[in-house]
This record gives C-alpha cells, structure tokens and sequence, in this order.
C-alpha cells in the first residue's frame, strides 16, 4: 500500500495541471487576464509541491517525473498556445510555428535539467539553473500580454512584442546561460521575518496590483540574467583555482 505521504505532493501537482490546462479555456473565451492568473497559480503551485514533498519526505521518481510532464504542459504548451490565441493567430503558420519552437525548446530543457540533476556533484552548482527554467521561460513569453492587461498598456506593437519574447524566451530556455535558483538557499534566522515580510508584501500586491506585480517582477529577473551570469563565472573561477591547489598539495 503506498504511503500517504508519497500521493500529497503528486494530487498537489495535478490540481496545477488542471490549473495550467484551463488556461487554454480561458484564452479560447478571449479572457486572457484569467488566463494569465491559471498560469501564475500553477507556477506557484510548481514552487511548493516540491518542498512539500521534501518537508513530508513525500519525494519519488513517479512524483520527479510527473512534475516534469507536468512543466512542458503548463510552461511549454499552455502559455504559447495562449499569446497564439491572443495575437501570434494573425501571422498565420509562421505564429504556429513559433508555438512550435518554444513548445520544443521546453521540452529539450527538461529533458536536460532532469539529466543534469542526476550528473551534478558540485554543491555550489545547485544555486543555477543551465537556461531559464520553464516556468521563467513562460513568464518571459507572457510580458507582453501581461504589459497589455497592466496599467502601463500603450500604443505599443503588441505583435512585434510578442514575436521577440517568445524568441527570447525559447533561446533562454535552450541556452547554457547561468541562472539563478533558489533552491541552495539557505536563509538565517535573524533574517526569517524580514524573508516573511518580504513575501507578505509581495503577494499583498499581487492580489491588488496583479499584471502590474507581474510585469515588475518580469523585468526584475530578466535584469537578473546578466547578473547571475558573472556570479556563476567568479565562482566557478575560484572553484577551480581551489581543485587545482588540492591537487598541487596532492602532489607535495
């Protein structure tokens, strides 16, 4: 009989399948500021079902490889379909295709995360991703569908814009450009409630302020991306100037 604990984290991560996929509705109905939401909800509900998993020990390979598929529908499939819907459908096949391109990009960078996740022997490794991961990705392709619902909406080429995100952001998926994660992070006690605060305010704001919360926090990670770039490149310099004094000593 299976435990309990094993079935949580996988019922968690269907209810954000469901989320995700109903996205499509949503878009198919012309509401795209819901279906914006059913994204955002399933990336949130991406985040925690994996650390609920690890809090209740609840962690498996059905459950790893389920979240996995679960990824390429909801950040591979589900938000390209909807800016096709929004406004890629007026550029015909060449709109198809670029659903295309980002929909397999996804795919090919889960396929390689869940393969760099099992090679990986660098502890210091664990605070980047290889490529932005889908759900990032997803956010990136949604800016100009967010930048439209938000207060900041103009008189701007929607169309143009969105052609370039989802370039962007099937570039960035596939590309081996460091970026952050937090999944090493490790927060001190003194600094719990100010985190706590922090987290407060943030989804305070995103309830009252939603596209404008999303839209900031869009351009908050893609001016990360540079950022984290460097830092991987620094620690990864004095990572290998310590292996190679090791082996120095080794030889001594």
């Amino acid at each position: 009989m299976i435990h309990p604990r094993y079935v949580i984290p996988s019922i968690i991560s269907i209810l954000g399948l469901c989320v995700g996929i109903s996205s499509i509705k949503f878009a198919l109905n012309s509401q795209f500021d819901y279906a914006v939401i059913a994204i955002t909800i399933a990336s949130i509900i991406d985040t925690i079902d994996g650390r609920i998993a690890r809090l209740i020990k609840g962690t498996s390979k059905f459950g790893a490889e389920l979240d996995s598929l679960i990824d390429f529908i909801n950040f591979g499939v589900a938000p390209a379909i909807t800016v096709y819907i929004w406004i890629l459908k007026d550029l015909g096949n060449a709109g198809w295709l670029l659903v295309l391109f980002h929909s397999v990009a996804c795919c090919l960078r889960l396929a390689r995360f869940n393969l760099g996740s099992k090679t990986n022997n660098e502890k210091w490794r664990e605070n980047f991703f290889t490529g932005v991961p889908s759900p990032a990705g997803a956010g990136i392709l949604l800016l100009p569908l967010i930048l439209s619902l938000s207060d900041f909406s103009s008189n701007f080429d929607y169309k143009k814009l969105a052609i370039i995100f989802i370039i962007a952001s099937t570039f960035l998926m596939i590309s081996k450009i460091p970026t952050y994660s937090l999944k090493g992070v490790k927060v001190s006690r003194p600094f719990l409630i100010f985190l706590l605060l922090l987290i407060a305010v943030y989804f305070g704001s995103l309830i009252n302020y939603p596209f404008n919360t999303l839209l900031a926090t869009g351009f908050l990670y893609l001016s990360l991306i540079p950022i984290s770039f460097v830092h991987f490149k620094i620690i990864k310099k004095r990572s290998s100037k310590a292996s190679d004094s090791l082996i120095s000593e080794d030889f001594i």
